[in-house]
C-alpha cells in the first residue's frame, strides 16, 4: 500500500480517512500493535462473537442424515480440505 505518514512530537500518527473507512475504524476504536523487526503491524481486533451453550449449538446444527462414515475417512477428508485451504 505504501502511504507515507508523519509521527507527531507526541508519538501520534494519523491514519488516512480512506484506510479508516475501509477498516471500519471510528474515533475511540482500538487497534492492536505488534513490532516485527523494523515493521509495525496494526490490526483491527475481531469483534467478540456471542457465546452459546452446547445445547444451543446442537439445536442450530442439523443432524447428519447420511450413512455412517469411518473416522479414518473423516480425518483424511479434513486433511485434504485443510491442504486446499492453505495452498
Amino acid at each position: 500500500m505504501g502511504i507515507e505518514i508523519r509521527v507527531s512530537s507526541k508519538g501520534q500518527i494519523v491514519i488516512p480517512k480512506e484506510v479508516r473507512d475501509a477498516l471500519g475504524l471510528e474515533a475511540g476504536g482500538k487497534l492492536t500493535l505488534e513490532r516485527a523487526g523494523r515493521r509495525i503491524i496494526l490490526e483491527v481486533p475481531q469483534p467478540d462473537r456471542p457465546r452459546i451453550s452446547y445445547e444451543e449449538f446442537r439445536r442450530r446444527v442439523p443432524k447428519y442424515q447420511g450413512p455412517p462414515v469411518p473416522v479414518e475417512e473423516m480425518t483424511s477428508r479434513v486433511g485434504d480440505l485443510f491442504r486446499d485451504w492453505t495452498d
